[in-house]
């Protein structure tokens, strides 16, 4: 919902701001004033054409924003957080500021959110807060696709079962999709495949030749770099032995000489004193550790004996033959193992193409089959719930002063799409007899805005937006079709924000709000005349005053005040 609008430098008004609030505002004022400016506003924050010359005489540019609050989840917050948006969160919800610049020279910036944007994403967020309509406005329901997705939401609530047949429809068609596009596939690479499996067949046969291990490589290079330093691992093991027992009985001590000695000397004593027995006792287990050592020692030079160069050799060549491996298929030969059974699943698929064309073909022949029978269950719901729609908003158009037109909406036969197998065309038929025409073709500005409030007030339970705003709606009208169109934008106020522009009483006395712009002009120093313009929210009285002035052009006049009051008592007893 639009919280406020502020406007600056736009046409005849300086500056003002826009005080709306939910249920139905609505704009008033003479021919000249501005009135238009206020949709010109909201049309540059859904991101229109910006035109220079809508900036006012004098000025270096012209403003539009507005400050909306939106319920949490809503789409609109979700776009403008991408765009980069700060946005003030609460209880619920949250709030979102728009703005919109354009310059004399006729540069345009956007801001969402107190942060510059793109204007097309102002576009973007327009199409899920705002609805315009107005003579040169584009028309929410215009598009096949808007028609279609508006035609399905009130379906959804006409017809039981039309939610569910078209969610199974969408599901058996992505199936057939799925399927048909991997058949396709299978049949438009059949010699790709065989080349890439006769490749694959080819790697693993070599792969499974050589036969490597887990860990093979690794394993291969410690190995190769002990063989190729033999003797200094003899010469350091054997030197390491004899610093730890000297057998050849050297003047040197060795190592476990010396703990021996230390052990019979603390041994001695170990009588006398109970931390020196312990220290005895963790010195005889030193000497058993460096009498091991030296065993261990003796048996590693010994083994060194036995692995001399034709084991280097083997080694090499073995390494050798795991590097092509390596060199062909992955960095390590875990990752080779690990790329063979990947390999090896993906040849298994591909020398099944034949069985799997098979299941293929059954699979989009049985989805085929299925899907006729659901989209002509999607198509016979459509079309009743088109018939419905029809009858509803040609009997609203009844009442809007446009007694023989009609809402026409056809299905025709379409190709299969995820959205069933209909083209759906809304058309308006103006006169009885007349040809049917696409909405927006053939019609006033004035009795286009009343087709479309008579559509939005059927499908505002169903297919609303937050704001609507409506220009023209009640334009070669008057009397008891004013009073209806008046009633019926107070209808379609009770599910959404609607703001109207309009010079009838009977309208603007069914309003929540009512928004005065006026007009007033003075002279400046080069004696030429400034035309300047305020908007202000009317209260009690002088809403009385405006309607008077609307009736009868003498808001003093106290039959057109009592006459005014009227009016708003008839529009409060029968206000839905």
């Amino acid at each position: 919902m639009i919280e406020e609008i502020r406007i600056r430098d736009l046409g005849v008004i300086s500056e003002a701001t826009l005080p709306l609030g939910p249920g139905l505002s609505v704009v008033s004022g003479e021919t000249g004033a501005g009135k238009t400016m206020v949709v010109t506003a909201v049309g540059l924050l859904l991101g229109n054409r910006a035109d220079a010359g809508a900036v006012r005489t004098g000025a270096k540019s012209a403003s539009a924003e507005a400050t909306l609050t939106l319920p949490a989840g809503h789409a609109a917050l979700s776009r403008a957080l991408e765009a980069g948006a700060d946005i003030d969160e609460f209880d619920g919800g949250a709030e979102l500021i728009l703005a919109r610049t354009v310059g004399a020279d006729g540069r345009s910036r956007a801001h969402v959110g107190g942060r510059s944007a793109p204007v097309g994403v102002l576009t973007e967020l327009g199409e899920t807060l705002v609805a315009v309509h107005g003579q040169s406005d584009q028309i929410r329901l215009k598009g096949a696709s808007a028609q279609r997705e508006a035609l399905d939401k009130f379906a959804a609530e006409a017809e039981k079962s039309f939610s569910t047949r078209l969610a199974a429809y969408r599901a058996v068609f992505e199936r057939w999709r799925e399927a048909r596009a991997e058949l396709e596939l299978l049949r438009t690479s059949s010699r790709e495949r065989l080349r890439e499996a006769e490749s694959l067949a080819t790697a693993l046969a070599e792969i499974q030749a050589v036969d490597p291990q887990p860990g093979e490589d690794e394993a291969l290079k410690a190995e190769a770099i002990k063989l190729g330093n033999v003797e200094e691992l003899r010469k350091a093991s054997l030197g390491a032995h004899e610093a730890l027992i000297a057998e050849d009985y050297g003047e040197g001590p060795d190592a476990v000489t010396l703990v021996d000695a230390a052990r019979r000397l603390l041994e001695a004593v170990a009588d006398s004193d109970d931390e020196l027995a312990e220290t005895s006792k963790r010195i005889s287990e030193v000497g058993y550790l460096l009498a091991d050592i030296a065993r261990d020692l003796v048996g590693y030079a010994t083994s060194l004996d036995s692995e001399g160069p034709g084991r280097l050799a083997e080694v090499e060549d073995r390494r050798g033959e795991l590097a092509v491996l390596v060199r062909k298929y992955a960095p390590s030969i875990d990752e080779v193992l690990q790329w063979a059974a990947a390999s090896q699943l993906r040849l298994d698929e591909l020398a099944d193409d034949s069985g799997r064309i098979e299941l293929l073909e059954a699979e989009v022949a049985d989805a085929l089959a299925e899907l006729a029978a659901l989209a002509a269950d999607v198509t016979r719901l459509r079309r009743s719930a088109a018939d419905k729609l029809s009858r509803q908003v040609s009997a609203e158009l009844k009442a809007l002063a446009m007694p023989d037109a009609r809402l026409v909406i056809e299905l025709a036969a379409a190709e299969r799409g995820i959205h069933g197998a209909d083209d759906i065309s809304f058309l308006l038929q103006p006169h009885a007899g007349s040809q049917p025409r696409p909405l927006g073709k053939g019609a006033s500005g004035g009795e286009l805005s009343r087709v479309m409030l008579a559509l939005e007030v059927v499908l505002a339970a169903v297919d609303p937006v937050p704001t609507f705003v409506f220009d023209e709606v009640d334009s070669g009208v008057g009397g008891k079709a004013a009073v209806e169109i008046g009633r019926r934008l107070a209808m379609l106020a009770r599910h959404v924000q609607v703001l109207v522009v309009t010079h009838l009483p009977q309208v603007a006395a069914f309003a929540d709000q009512h928004i005065l712009v006026t007009k007033s002009s003075v002279n400046n120093r080069s004696g030429g005349g400034i035309t300047t313009s305020n908007v202000r929210l009317l209260n009690d009285e002088e809403r009385v005053r405006e309607l008077a002035r609307m009736l009868a052009g003498q808001e003093e006049s106290a039959t057109a005040q009592a006459h005014a009051k009227e009016l708003l008592a008839g529009a409060r007893r029968t206000s839905p």
